[in-house]
């Protein structure tokens, strides 16, 4: 679980030194009217890490256990491969400020890391799935990991976009 939550620290890092220079325009710039802004991808990734801490919450509650393999969750890495993203996770329309988006990450891991931090023996998240939208029952521990898969994604969304900036 450490490596996990170093490569959460990383990935992170990473996501704030490519959106952190950029101008409010650049920022909130939509490409095509059906593609999300950067902002739009940042403000994703919070309400995305906001619902993985509660779903890991829900999962201690209830209890319910694993019922098979850890599944293949580095699909995800893959662009190539569409993922529509649940109504719940889709960032709002309104423009955003990068200060305002860094300080709703910033809460958004601090939350994420205070769950993570009450669990003291971490090896039940092994043994506790919760129902992930994209693949079905997910082991806890692999949300965690699936939390920085899905930023990482997402980086090179980013990047691409300030490619055309």
């Amino acid at each position: 679980m450490e490596k996990v939550i170093d490569q959460l620290g990383k990935t992170r890092e990473q996501l704030l030194h490519e959106v952190s220079s950029l101008s409010f325009d650049d920022f909130n710039r939509r490409f095509e009217a059906e593609k999300w802004s950067i902002a739009q991808v940042c403000h994703h990734l919070f309400i995305t890490e906001t619902l993985f801490g509660k779903s890991i919450l829900y999962g201690l509650e209830k209890k319910k256990p694993v019922d098979g393999e850890h599944i293949p969750i580095q699909l995800v890495s893959d662009r190539t491969k569409k993922i529509q993203a649940p109504e719940i996770s889709e960032p709002s329309s309104e423009p955003f400020q990068v200060p305002q988006i860094i300080q709703l990450l910033s809460d958004s891991r601090n939350t994420f890391m205070n769950v993570l931090s009450q669990i003291d023996d971490k090896s039940v998240l092994k043994t506790i799935a919760v129902k992930n939208p994209a693949f079905g029952n997910l082991p806890l521990d692999q949300w965690v990991e699936l939390l920085y898969l899905h930023e990482q994604r997402h980086i090179e969304q980013v990047k691409e976009l300030k490619a055309l900036c």
